[in-house]
């Protein structure tokens, strides 16, 4: 596929590694926006005798895979060469440090052998970026999903909810961060899984939890909000676009916009425990579905109620729900519902860029290129230039100034670390 920019230049198209967990995952991306290809390889077969994912097995796996999935996406993307693209972008964190190993080392060597920039990216940044993305599809389809996607307006607020995050960030502009609050122990996915093992639902935890919960009634167990003043619940009816939006009432103090599932999974436990001594079997098909209703209610709740609350706070433009837990049918529904009451956009990105992806890293590599680097440099070439060279043209802004390839070698991987604002302001 051909892409031009507006006026006819070419398209800035990059070469995106995934490799962060058990995903090995490879994209091209356009201007940012446009998925050109997206391969990922699962494992969640392999991982789901063990119940979550085993790491060693993982980074073996993206080694076995990684060289088919980037030709792959690269063949794709009519893409003859490496060096017929503009960057090459890599996840580096956070995630497992071995997994992460194997596409770095990898976009290094491409990197290194084809002189292209490297680009190291935050996989939450990715995540966040997912909601930027379309894919080229027929016009109709195309004019959607860009009517869907996130929009230049800012400030935004991004809800990143997955198996190893929960976090609150305000988006004041592009790579520009403002951290409000994240999960003090369990993420929401994290949660799901454990749940998901409790009542021997499988692994997945999050389709898991889901599909038994469709069929159970979520009023049947009363679980506790974390974090989350108590309320009497405004009973709805989750499909029905009238019904009205969750009572939620967010705690105020330190803990305003950080959230706690670990305790939410221990009252599960403690609630099977209690029907067990009843005489009631917890994992009974109804029984367990009604637990699993009940859990995913107070998920939800929680997360929709505290991004309302720092929606309200921080007068946004927009909401923006990423990562692999945004693809919960009840979070959507109840989200759509309760920002339509408020008047916010809400932006979530098509299911197969929720979960662990290439493309979102591709997304966020072309924008922290557009508007990062630039920013960092020019006041640096102000500071140090010479009085001879006052009168030269300052370094226009949206003129990214990158590192050769060779620079960025000893680029390492970290596996622990929140998002951070990189661009210095």
């Amino acid at each position: 596929m051909s892409l031009t920019h507006t006026g006819g230049a070419p398209a800035c198209r990059i070469l995106a590694i995934e490799t962060s967990c058990d995903e090995t995952a490879a994209a091209v991306v356009a201007d940012g926006r446009h998925v050109l290809s997206n391969r990922v390889a699962s494992q969640i077969e392999i991982h789901r005798r063990f119940g979550g994912v085993y790491p060693e097995v993982a980074s073996r796996q993206h080694v076995l895979a990684i060289q088919t999935v980037v030709e792959d996406a690269l063949a794709d993307a009519s893409v003859a060469h490496v060096r017929d693209l503009d960057a090459i972008a890599v996840t580096h964190g956070p995630g497992l440090a071995g997994s992460l190993l194997v596409g770095v080392n990898l976009a290094k060597g491409l990197a290194f052998a084809s002189g292209l920039p490297l680009v190291p990216v935050n996989h939450l940044e990715g995540h966040i970026y997912s909601n930027w993305l379309y894919t080229d599809t027929s016009p109709d389809i195309a004019r959607k999903q860009r009517s869907s996607s996130a929009s230049e307006q800012f400030p935004a607020l991004i809800l990143i909810v997955s198996g190893g995050h929960t976090e609150l960030v305000l988006m004041e502009d592009h790579c520009r961060y403002r951290h409000l609050g994240a999960t003090l122990d369990d993420a929401a996915g994290e949660a799901f899984d454990k749940v998901a093992r409790l009542l021997e639902l499988g692994y997945p935890g999050g389709p898991a939890i889901q599909a038994a919960a469709e069929a159970g009634d979520a009023r049947r167990f009363h679980l506790p909000r974390p974090l989350m003043r108590p309320g009497r619940r405004t009973e709805r009816q989750p499909d029905a676009q009238t019904s009205p939006p969750p009572a939620v009432l967010p705690v105020r103090g330190e803990h305003r916009f950080n959230f706690s599932f670990s305790g939410l999974k221990t009252a599960v436990l403690n609630l099977m425990r209690q029907l067990e001594r009843e005489g009631t079997d917890a994992r009974q098909k109804q029984t367990a579905a009604d637990i699993a209703a009940a859990f995913q209610m107070a998920v939800v709740d929680v997360l929709v109620g505290k991004t309302a609350d720092a929606a309200n706070e921080f007068a946004v433009k927009q909401v923006c729900i990423c990562g692999g837990v945004s693809a919960n049918g009840l979070l959507r529904r109840t989200a759509e519902q309760h920002f339509a009451v408020m008047g916010l956009p809400l932006r979530c990105p098509p299911l197969f860029l929720c979960t662990d992806n290439a493309a979102m890293i591709g997304a966020a590599a072309y924008y922290r290129r557009s508007y990062s680097a630039a920013r960092q440099r020019a006041p640096q070439d102000r500071a140090h230039r010479q009085p001879a060279e006052a009168g030269a043209h300052p370094t226009p802004r949206d003129q990214p100034i990158e590192p050769s390839a060779r620079d960025l070698l000893a680029l390492d991987v970290y596996a622990s670390l929140p998002l951070v604002d990189t661009t210095g302001l």
